[in-house]
């Protein structure tokens, strides 16, 4: 089935085309494992990093879209993961969450609250389905990142405040705070969104009986997108935040925005079928999110937890999008 494309008006990608032209493919290795001791010499760098984004650094959290908040807070407890209780967003956002805390980043499931102008966005893709909507990068200063940004010529919005509502051990409560900027919504990659948020108030997100899962889940290790062209894509995110390089490998198109953070991974629908069965992809007819993969403590623990099957002969365990709210799961150590 084709995909639906869709277009962010960045840089041509010409110089990325002919870098893959005199590239040797990859083989080897795994698309999401992460750290310094990824990269070999043997790795094609299809894209030398420019001059970094000054404040930026790497992926924060993962948003996940979901039509019910209370069904898919029980539908990932049952996989083992420990939620936060619902968060709610300002009337302004008209949205609520849970949120899955790891170690440095986490997932976080959205849903609408209640229809405003800014969750216009978001519940148009509600409208076609659930899943991956946005990648958030952590900053470290946004007001600095956002005035970088600009000068690359980049319209961004913000930085914007907004806080929410948190509910601490022994029946106490805090207020969690935030600054974003958010990226123009005509340059989403491969339609997956990209924000960056600093956290004001992080002993309050990061709290430690949040961070304890069933299912040994330790941190993000990789995002994957579907796209029609995922060379196209991975250029235009590099250009969007102006750090990584580019690594072709496995038929994927690789970006690690920070070394010990989460990668972000374009791949086409030929290349999604040699890591996941078919009947799994055939929800996703449009580019956008396809997969989340976790580092866990204990695979064998993850396998009895989540339910899932076994992908490859490295014992990756998945699991498929109809039970994850639109996500595929990959679990590995």
């Amino acid at each position: 089935m084709a995909l639906q494309k869709t277009v962010c008006r960045v840089a041509s990608p010409g110089w990325l085309r002919k870098a893959i032209g005199l590239a040797r493919k990859i083989t080897t290795g795994a698309l999401c494992r992460v750290g310094p001791s990824f990269r070999t010499s043997e790795e094609p760098i299809l894209r030398k990093a420019s001059v970094m984004i000054d404040g930026l650094g790497g992926v924060d959290h993962v948003v996940v879209l979901v039509r019910d908040l209370d069904r898919a807070r029980d539908t990932w407890a049952a996989l083992g993961f420990t939620l936060s209780p619902r968060g709610v967003h300002s009337a302004h956002r008209g949205t609520g969450n849970h949120t899955i805390m790891l170690g440095p980043d986490y997932l976080e499931l959205v849903g609408i609250l209640s229809p405003t102008e800014h969750n216009a966005p978001s519940r148009a893709l509600l409208e076609r389905r659930e899943g991956i909507e946005r990648a958030g990068l952590r900053a470290r200063d946004v007001e600095v990142a956002a005035a970088d940004l600009r000068r690359r010529g980049i319209a961004i919005t913000g930085p914007q405040d907004f806080s929410r509502p948190v509910d601490l051990p022994g029946d106490g409560t805090g207020e969690a705070r935030f600054r974003t900027i958010q990226w123009p919504f005509d340059c989403a990659p491969a339609g997956m969104r990209i924000f960056a948020v600093q956290h004001l108030t992080p002993e309050l997100v990061w709290l430690p009986a949040l961070q304890q899962h069933a299912n040994t889940a330790r941190r993000l290790l990789c995002l994957e997108v579907l796209a029609h062209d995922p060379a196209k894509a991975a250029a235009e995110l590099s250009e969007l935040i102006g750090m990584p390089d580019v690594v072709e490998q496995d038929g994927g198109y690789r970006i690690q925005p920070a070394p010990d953070r989460a990668a972000i991974v374009y791949l086409d629908r030929a290349s999604a079928r040699q890591r996941y069965p078919e009947a799994w992809l055939e929800p996703f007819t449009e580019e956008g999110g396809l997969a989340v993969t976790f580092e866990v403590g204990d695979l064998d623990a993850a396998a009895q937890e989540t339910g899932g099957m076994v992908l490859d002969p490295a014992g990756r365990v998945g699991v498929p999008p109809n039970r994850t709210s639109g996500v595929i799961l990959n679990f590995v150590i």
